[in-house]
């Protein structure tokens, strides 16, 4: 779905004011090619053609680069899932259905920090962080397509965990080859439409909320 992963995603040299953003491109570009074993703050200022004291500067160890790349990994995994909302009408199953389409092809165009940016620890982190807004974890886009099923004085985050549940649940057993191994023809997997048929089950309470 993207063509991130082919890009060239490093510059040969960096402004000190450019340097942050520029190591933690490598890092996305490591975890691409090479996996969440391989990086490390060497890696990444090797890749990014600096020295490797280079990171010491921007990242508090090894931990602070992963949160930062973990970061910039939610911010593409909420355009993913607004990508794929953009591409269909107002009802609210569909809309539920294709952020769990944008949730998927994410995982599976990048596996490596789908597993970095839902470490137990990472995600603990930022959920955590009283300077880490929602829109950051690509929440608020759960939230917001979730509202139609919240019945009035319930508590929305019921319908929000069961959703997300659902769906990263599916993607993780999908990721581990639970249901065959990958195929770029078919990323969804071979029973994605009929498990998420389970969310048509959800009763829509207010049918008026067609927000983009």
């Amino acid at each position: 779905m993207s063509d991130l992963s082919r890009a060239p995603l490093t510059k040969p040299s960096h402004h000190h004011g450019n340097l942050r953003p520029a190591l933690i491109e490598a890092g996305v570009a490591i975890l691409i090619e090479d996996g969440l074993d391989k990086l490390t703050l060497r890696r990444c200022a090797a890749r990014a053609g600096v020295s490797h004291a280079a990171p010491a500067h921007h990242f508090d160890g090894v931990d602070g680069l992963r949160a930062a790349i973990a970061e910039e990994g939610f911010r593409i995994f909420r355009n993913y899932m607004l990508d794929a909302r953009g591409n269909v009408g107002p009802d609210p199953h569909e809309r539920i259905k294709a952020i769990c389409r944008g949730y998927i092809y994410f995982a599976t165009d990048f596996p490596a920090l789908f597993e970095l940016m839902f470490n137990i620890k990472v995600i603990y982190d930022m959920v955590t962080s009283p300077v880490v807004p929602d829109s950051a974890l690509g929440y608020d886009v759960l939230r917001d397509t979730c509202t139609p099923f919240v019945a009035p004085d319930a508590d929305p985050i019921l319908v929000e965990t069961q959703v997300w549940s659902l769906i990263h649940g599916y993607g993780t057993l999908l990721l581990a080859g639970r249901f065959g191994g990958s195929n770029p023809d078919a990323p969804l997997g071979p029973i994605f439409d009929p498990v998420m048929a389970l969310l048509d089950q959800l009763t829509v309470h207010q049918p008026g909320q067609t927000g983009a």
